[in-house]
């Protein structure tokens, strides 16, 4: 049996701080509700949807400090105290996440409410948790519903929009390596889900110029990418259509990098390199990302060669079930500096 789930409401537009009420009252989610927000982003809409929703519902705030498994077990003993029907996440990937996992194990639904457009898991079922130090990958499930509130988004550092735009680009290695494993490992793949995946990679690099922009037109365009890709992802029932090994890299730089960069800024530039190694037309992604404005190298984002290097020769253990362009062995260290000197990421 594939059991896909998708959200069952997207809503994209201006002023919808108020549209949250609509929605949980069309979706039946019930009278409790607990909103999730971070400090700043309970200021830039949390509050707006938090009043809105207590003019209908019976409504608790709770500050979410950083995408911890210790958030999350803090958010679930809040949601069974108050006896939460549902959770609405404003906030960036942290938040959500939380919501998304907390919600998960509890059997509750919860409404995704982006402040920021920088990576695909404002629509997706994975959740990307903290736990002992590593950041790992955990299976949720998709928002049941998702409001997008183009005029929020656009409130962040333009530095966000870029970074959603290396996550949804790095769809076109991700796809790659699922193609590799489907014919060398025989991995279920999906035609649909790598379509979906690929047209969406495909439609951020042809509005390059005007994401450039930093308009209302730009987060419409970065955010349905990020919205397909994570329906992508909810039909293949795992997160292969947008993510391979340029995602392991990403995840190895978050390990050993002293202080990481974005997530879609990594992934990124991870994509550069994995598109050189499967053999793609590296020069096109990287224009696209310097078209943007996102990193396209280690100085842009501060992160030292060296370690670039060795989050290359590592990525494979990350997921070692997962199987990429790196191998079962992962990459030498001279072929992984060989790759980031071609692609002028060292």
């Amino acid at each position: 049996m594939h059991l896909m789930e998708l959200p069952r409401e997207v809503l994209l537009g201006e002023g919808l701080a108020e549209e949250s009420v609509s929605v949980a009252r069309r979706l039946k989610l019930g009278r409790n509700a607990l909103v999730l927000y971070g400090p700043r982003t309970r200021e830039i809409a949390g509050e707006e949807v938090e009043e809105n929703l207590s003019r209908e519902f019976d409504v608790s705030g709770m500050v979410v400090k950083g995408a911890t498994m210790e958030e999350v077990s803090r958010a679930m003993e809040l949601a069974k105290e108050l006896k939460a029907d549902w959770m609405i996440a404003v906030g960036g990937g942290s938040i959500i996440d939380v919501a998304k996992l907390a919600s998960y194990r509890l059997e509750i639904p919860f409404i995704s409410f982006p402040t920021t457009a920088s990576h695909d898991g404002i629509a997706s079922a994975n959740a990307s948790i903290k736990d002992l130090g590593s950041k790992t990958s955990v299976k949720a499930r998709p928002p049941i519903a998702v409001i997008a509130d183009v005029k929020v988004i656009k409130t962040a550092p333009y530095r966000y929009l870029a970074a959603g735009v290396g996550d949804i680009i790095s769809n076109l290695t991700a796809v790659k390596d699922w193609q590799l494993a489907h014919r060398i490992r025989g991995e279920y793949y999906s035609e649909y889900a790598a379509s979906l995946s690929l047209m969406s990679a495909k439609m951020v690099m042809k509005n390059a110029d005007i994401i450039r922009i930093g308009n209302e037109e730009s987060v419409r365009k970065v955010v349905k990418g990020l919205i397909s890709s994570g329906v992508a992802m909810s039909i293949a029932g795992s997160s292969r259509p947008a993510s391979g090994a340029e995602h392991l890299f990403s995840h190895a730089l978050d390990a050993i990098a002293p202080k990481p960069a974005l997530h879609g800024e990594q992934v990124g530039v991870g994509t550069i390199i994995t598109a050189y190694l499967h053999g793609l037309k590296w020069e096109r992604v990287r224009e696209t990302l310097k078209k943007v404005g996102a990193p396209t190298n280690a100085y842009e984002l501060e992160i030292e060669p060296e370690i670039i290097i060795k989050a290359l020769t590592i990525a494979h253990t990350i997921r070692p079930e997962r199987y990429t362009i790196l191998g079962r062995d992962g990459l030498t260290w001279e072929a992984a500096e060989k790759a980031a000197k071609i692609t002028g990421v060292i």
